[in-house]
């Protein structure tokens, strides 16, 4: 299997109550809620997270999230659905032997790809092996049978998907899936490529529930106040 080595910025950012910087651990509380409530008469079970290139913090941000909807005891699960650079199991020291692409190819049973991390209430599917045809088995029968399965078992499923731009993967996911929260790196992905990545997923008529902005540098108190009220406010793209 391809090995992927971890930058260091991708090693100490797993949210931590006791070590975790108030501002940061409130963001991501504050993203829960919004995503909670954004649907008061329908709640999102299912959520992909998604960017519009590779290298924007998609993957901590799924990991992260999933930490916060498990502090607040919600049942959750991590599906590392990224078939082609998948890290989750990095992020969380896990083992990657049995996983996604192996229930998708009828070696294992679902119960045998979900891995407890340390966090209560939150589960991993790793990737698993890395196939040849990512996207033929994304768009299987089987893999949705398994999201229709872990709807009904966990509270919040949180998929991470490789980036909408760069392969049909997403597309595929968040047809399925519904929902889906674009992450966006600040100083380095264009409005172009975002408005690429928002009209390829309306193509498939994707719910674009909202917009993370990653790497804003919080020291700055501007940044920090227009951070806190981008999520609290949970703004989507603004005008096209």
């Amino acid at each position: 299997m391809k090995r992927y080595k971890l930058k260091k910025e991708e090693t100490r950012f797993l949210i931590d109550e006791e070590k975790t910087p108030w501002a940061v651990s409130e963001f991501y509380r504050t993203l829960r809620t919004n995503i909670t409530f954004s649907r008061a008469d329908n709640p999102i079970r299912s959520l992909l997270v998604t960017s519009s290139v590779p290298e924007e913090g998609k993957s901590m941000t799924v990991a992260n999230l999933g930490i916060t909807f498990a502090l607040a005891r919600h049942k959750v699960l991590l599906i590392d659905s990224d078939l082609r650079r998948p890290i989750l199991h990095h992020l969380f020291g896990l083992g990657n032997t049995k996983g996604l692409t192996h229930l998708l190819v009828g070696t294992v049973e679902p119960d045998e790809i979900y891995q407890a991390t340390r966090v209560d209430n939150l589960w991993v599917a790793t990737c698993g092996l890395i196939p040849p045809n990512p996207s033929e088995l994304l768009s299987s029968q089987k893999m949705q049978d398994f999201l229709k399965l872990v709807q009904k078992r966990f509270d919040m499923v949180l998929l991470d998907s490789p980036p909408v731009t760069s392969m049909a993967d997403a597309a595929i996911l968040s047809s399925l899936v519904g929902n889906v929260l674009l992450v966006v790196r600040a100083n380095m992905t264009s409005r172009d490529m975002i408005l690429r990545a928002r009209y390829q997923l309306e193509t498939v008529n994707a719910r674009i529930v909202g917009v993370v902005l990653n790497s804003v540098d919080l020291k700055k108190e501007r940044y920090y106040y227009n951070y806190y009220y981008y999520y609290s406010s949970y703004y989507g793209y603004g005008d096209k």
